[in-house]
């Protein structure tokens, strides 16, 4: 009740001072009719006071999000179902759900009162421009009698969390070499690509099928041995994200890095809807294995968070992939390399991987001199020329280029830009 009368408004001690003022005057004139309506004016803010002071604490609320992930850009639906669990009525409800400046100001809606054990839904929409995972909530309800006498904040504590991710980006179906890695689906397969001595064996175990028996790897080695029980064939790739933030230029969501990271997404799940066990490595330390049912959903958070490092180096990243080598394809975004950087990546062509970059061009993204842009030009051209010398195949990305139209390169090899950065080097010198 104390918090009750604290809660009166204006309107409602405006009330009760006025009633005290009678009663005063009424005991001093010896007035009983102003007595009386000293007393209805004092008991309407009081009553109010109980009214609202007793319902706000039967209330239930909650909140959902459509859709729980929303690209950067795109506008997510909050629905607020909010429930009156008392017997007695409510009087008009001022909604507010607190929410971080990147997704707007609070929305505060008006909800009529609800009567006993009802419920209702209020929904309201917010977009965020800047990837991120962002607090919703928690919601402030503020309660009022029908008179505005009495005004009463609640909180509840629930707090749920849009999570913004990157623009997906819809990619072209490409044929990319050394995409397989693994065993084979069949012995077919297998005896095609390599004959059939080389058939994978083991040593006999008690109750394997002696028509499985190997014979010819049997005579060379002395043991009885067996083929080896099929598997598989895996479809593996590993992208791998540059987060050095000298590596990257410009600001907010137009900059190289959000380019970057846009891409990055697209390209894991394009692959993981072609069916690729994925891997995804950023040079922050993240190490995200997609290959579950959800995997998508890891790595889309995971883009989501990730933030450029202000220490970075090449090395260190490539010793992170190299960590767990799967073999397969290597794709990897790459901010402003230097040669001898460029040089450093050959350590990711182990193990039989196919290894792509895509080498963006970060200072295209913002004005330079002619005199600055020609030198530029001519480092990145050098650049790209050492990767594709390191056994990478190099696509070179600038300002306003289009993931979708540059993938079709990724499938095309690297013998065309590697003849272009050629020249570029030939002309610089």
């Amino acid at each position: 009740m104390r918090e009750a009368m604290r809660g009166l408004t204006t309107r409602g001690r405006s009330f009760l001072a006025a009633g005290s003022a009678a009663a005063i005057s009424a005991f001093i004139l010896g007035e009983k009719d102003l007595l009386r309506v000293a007393i209805l004016l004092a008991m309407l803010p009081l009553l109010a006071a109980a009214y609202v002071g007793r319902s706000r604490y039967k209330l239930a609320c909650t909140r959902s999000l459509e859709p729980g992930r929303a690209p950067v850009g795109s506008s997510a639906r909050v629905i607020l179902r909010l429930q009156n669990m008392s017997r007695l009525p409510t009087g008009t409800l001022l909604l507010e759900d607190r929410l971080p400046y990147a997704l707007g100001s609070r929305p505060r809606v008006v909800l009529e009162r609800l009567g006993a054990h009802q419920a209702s839904s209020v929904a309201y929409t917010v977009r965020a421009d800047v990837r991120g995972r962002y607090p919703v909530g928690p919601l402030v309800i503020r309660l009022t009698d029908p008179f505005g006498l009495c005004e009463l904040t609640r909180s509840f504590p629930s707090v749920d969390r849009l999570t913004v991710i990157p623009q997906v980006v819809p990619l072209p179906a490409v044929r990319l070499a050394g995409e397989y890695a693994g065993t084979g689906d069949s012995r077919a397969r297998s005896v095609a690509v390599h004959g059939e001595d080389d058939a994978a064996t083991r040593e006999y175990r008690r109750g394997d099928d002696l028509r499985r028996v190997h014979w010819r790897s049997t005579a060379r080695t002395g043991e009885l041995m067996v083929r080896r029980e099929e598997q598989p064939w895996e479809s593996r790739a590993t992208v791998v994200l540059d987060t050095r933030q000298a590596a990257h230029r410009g600001e907010g969501p137009t900059a190289s890095f959000e380019w970057a990271v846009s891409a990055a997404a697209s390209i894991a799940m394009h692959l993981r809807q072609a069916g690729y066990k994925l891997r995804l490595v950023t040079g922050e330390g993240t190490d995200v294995d997609a290959t579950e049912i959800g995997g998508e959903g890891a790595i889309l958070d995971t883009l989501a968070d990730v933030k450029l490092a202000r220490a970075g180096d090449i090395s260190v990243l490539v010793d992170q992939v190299r960590r767990r080598s799967d073999g397969g394809l290597v794709i990897g975004l790459f901010g402003t390399l230097s040669v001898a950087e460029a040089e450093v990546l050959t350590g990711l062509r182990g193990n039989g991987a196919t290894c792509i970059g895509f080498a963006i061009d970060s200072s295209t993204w913002v004005n330079m001199p002619p005199g600055e842009r020609t030198e530029a030009d001519r480092a990145h051209g050098a650049t790209a020329l050492a990767l594709v010398r390191s056994g990478w195949r190099s696509v070179p990305v600038a300002h306003g280029d289009s993931l979708a139209a540059l993938w079709p390169a990724a499938g095309r090899g690297s013998q065309g830009f590697a003849y272009r950065a050629a020249m570029a080097e030939t002309v610089g010198r």
